[in-house]
């Protein structure tokens, strides 16, 4: 017996022109991102397939249209094949809509705020990170704690062997 996953995506799997081919080609995805724009109250459909880019890496926005598409996609698989969902940072929030703990509008509003609060707080704190690729975490944490002397950095993800996020100030 086979199993099915669906694995949804975090920020920075976003692009310009995401979505519009299944907008253009499927109402089911055309209605999931008009209920995007009427919970959200701006053309979050508008921004994700034509830009301009600057608009959409900011987080408030690449966080709804992440999920969105996360959530057209789905929906175009029929949803029912998957027997389990695990997301990554902002995906874990369409692997809950998609396991019915809660609901689309729900789960987008969630996203939504989350994305906006983000913005805020890195734009009142300015910070950065960067992917260490090669480095054992140990390393890259006595690294970190030579480099503190001159601000704020540590470790953030362990993404996965071999390659860790670090964050902290700019």
């Amino acid at each position: 017996m086979s199993r099915i996953a669906y694995i949804f995506p975090g920020q920075g799997s976003q692009y310009v022109g995401m979505g519009k081919d299944l907008y253009e080609g499927s109402p089911v995805a055309r209605e999931i991102y008009d209920r995007g724009d009427d919970i959200l109250g701006f053309p979050l459909s508008k921004v994700s397939f034509e830009g301009p880019e600057e608009r959409l890496k900011q987080t408030g926005t690449t966080q709804p249209a992440i999920f969105v598409q996360s959530m057209a996609l789905t929906r175009l698989l029929d949803g029912g094949d998957a027997s389990m969902a695990a997301g990554h940072s902002l995906g874990e929030y369409s692997a809950l809509v998609f396991s019915g703990a809660m609901t689309f509008e729900d789960g987008l509003r969630l996203v939504g705020l989350r994305g906006a609060l983000m913005q805020q707080a890195g734009e009142e704190r300015k910070g950065t990170m960067a992917a260490v690729i090669g480095l054992a975490p140990e390393v890259v944490a006595a690294l970190c704690a030579e480099a503190a002397s001159e601000g704020i950095v540590q470790c953030a993800n362990f993404n996965s062997p071999g390659q860790i996020v670090i964050s902290g100030s700019v």
